[in-house]
């Protein structure tokens, strides 16, 4: 009987082979949709979290003193009843990779409370990890409701990514892409397309229409001429870009090994950071770099910062994710990028919030090693009118940036220029047979 049915549904199809096109675009619209509709219903309970923690924070500045007391509750959460959880962002990449990998539904609520921790006592992280990791968590969770296979499940856990992306920053079409791009350097699952944009477009409208969230806007006023000259400038501050974006990794990386050969005791660890950044501030003198960095993006298209501040964003940002709290890198590497952009634009004599909108992407390329979507990003933020300026300095800070990016899973399939660019990339290349 089954093998009838089956023969059956391959004469139709031959016959009608468009019927297949249109069952997959279906199907995905009902999936991708449901993942959207959940995932940015959770990003939407988060960004008005979020929002209330650091306004708590701000007003009451002695929350800054429970920073090492957070960290250490949040470590032993994930200690207790985290189990793999721990391994964050990269635990979704891994489960898209090879499939072995399995998210717990745990992993959402813990991530959401780690970061809201995280940001309520002055810890300096972002807010792209949680989202990602949310959307991966539930995804995963909707996928074994209804028994998908293998292939489905790679596609849904991109859905969760891409809706989580999207409806965190009000930039679907990035957060399409990105979920896309993300999994591997050099090589895109266009299977995963149409799922994706379904996703992060219903994530996006549910976060923004449904639940009333807005997303934060920034003027680049004055986009100047493309000339040689300005081509060069652009170029220079590029290769900047991708430099600092090494930097951030690196450091993060090193930190993160540092204090766990120092603290093999996640919840000392974790208390021991606290009080490092809590020291970092008076050192500094100043509370500008905790927290997700916002007034730090916004000064840098309003008014000059300081030329050290995205020296001082990266400290602050790599010492408290190196050391076990919870929340992403994107936000901060925003403000890094955009307090570098405005640095450059005196030395460059170049228009600043400009400079500042390209170090904002360019910088997050790098890093994330996703340079397509990080131009989308800026012209869903900033206007098409500079895209072409958007993509030069993409390209090139992710040509700069090397191979270790943030996300340690992320495979390479096919490295940048053909060979190891950067000395001391560590990342295994055991996929990039297709290097040449």
């Amino acid at each position: 009987m089954i093998t009838k049915i089956r023969a059956d549904w391959q004469t139709f199809i031959e016959r009608m082979p468009y019927a297949v096109v249109l069952g997959f675009f279906l199907k995905w619209l009902l999936y991708g949709g449901i993942v959207g509709l959940i995932v940015g219903s959770a990003s939407a309970f988060f960004l008005v979290s979020l929002e209330y923690v650091t306004g708590l924070r701000v007003d009451h500045s002695w929350l800054l003193f429970l920073l090492p007391l957070g960290g250490a509750l949040v470590s032993y959460l994930y200690m207790k009843f985290g189990k793999n959880s721990a391994k964050g962002n990269n635990l979704v990449l891994e489960s898209i990779q090879d499939g072995h990998e399995t998210i717990p539904l745990r992993m959402a609520p813990l991530v959401l409370f780690g970061t809201l921790v995280t940001h309520l006592f002055g810890g300096s992280a972002g807010r792209e990890g949680t989202a990602v990791q949310m959307g991966g968590s539930l995804a995963e969770g909707f996928g074994k409701l209804i028994h998908v296979n293998r292939n489905d499940r790679m596609i849904l856990l991109m859905c969760g990514i891409s809706a989580g992306f999207g409806s965190v920053f009000g930039t679907p079409l990035a957060g399409t892409v990105f979920g896309l791009e993300v999994i591997a350097i050099g090589l895109m699952s266009y299977q995963a397309l149409i799922p994706c944009f379904i996703a992060s477009f219903i994530g996006d409208f549910v976060a923004t229409k449904l639940w009333g969230i807005s997303h934060i806007h920034y003027q680049v006023g004055q986009v100047p001429a493309v000339t040689v000259l300005v081509l060069l400038k652009v170029v220079i501050a590029s290769i900047l870009f991708g430099l600092t974006s090494l930097l951030f990794s690196r450091l993060t990386h090193f930190l993160k090994k540092w204090f766990s050969r120092i603290f093999a005791n996640a919840v000392l660890k974790s208390a021991v950071g606290g009080l490092v950044v809590i020291a970092l501030v008076y050192l500094v003198g100043s509370r500008d770099y905790l927290g997700l960095g916002v007034p730090l993006i916004a000064d840098s298209f309003e008014k000059d910062v300081s030329p050290l501040a995205f020296l001082w964003k990266i400290i602050f940002t790599s010492t408290t994710l190196g050391a076990g709290f919870q929340g992403g890198e994107v936000t901060p590497l925003f403000a890094i990028g955009s307090t570098l952009g405005n640095a450059l634009a005196g030395p460059l004599h170049i228009y600043a919030p400009f400079l500042a909108s390209l170090g904002f992407i360019a910088v997050f390329s790098g890093a994330a090693n996703t340079p397509i979507a990080c131009f989308i990003m800026g012209i869903e933020l900033f206007g098409a009118e500079g895209a072409l300026f958007m993509f030069i300095a993409c390209i090139i800070s992710y040509l700069f940036s090397g191979h270790s990016g943030i996300y340690t899973s992320q495979q390479i399939m096919i490295f940048k220029n053909g060979i190891r660019s950067v000395p001391g990339d560590e990342k295994s290349a055991n996929s990039a047979k297709n290097e040449h």
